[in-house]
């Protein structure tokens, strides 16, 4: 479960931390206020390709963390190392 998500210079967020938790979570705002980079963000973390058109104006590039706790992390360690990673306590930290 994705307990965490962090967002700096992506569209119209300057800097976010989401904390997360189990349940339903929604997103609600005003037109204009992120919810979409929000969705993007997300995205970004699960692998969907960049577009340098979301960097936030002025700043040089965005970045997007997420902090998942693994209900097994051994299903996914092999991945993780695989690819550079390596899971603590059962926390994952992607980041991009």
């Amino acid at each position: 479960m994705i307990e965490e998500l962090g967002i700096r210079d992506l569209g119209v967020i300057a800097e976010a931390a989401l904390p997360l938790g189990p349940g339903f979570t929604a997103v609600t705002g005003e037109t204009g206020a992120g919810k979409t980079m929000v969705v993007t963000a997300l995205g970004l973390l699960l692998g969907a390709r960049s577009d340098a058109g979301t960097v936030r104006s002025g700043a040089k590039q965005a970045w997007v963390e997420g902090r998942w706790l693994l209900a097994d992390p051994e299903a996914v360690a092999e991945r993780v190392a695989d690819a550079g990673g390596e899971i603590d306590a059962g926390e994952l930290i992607l980041g991009r």
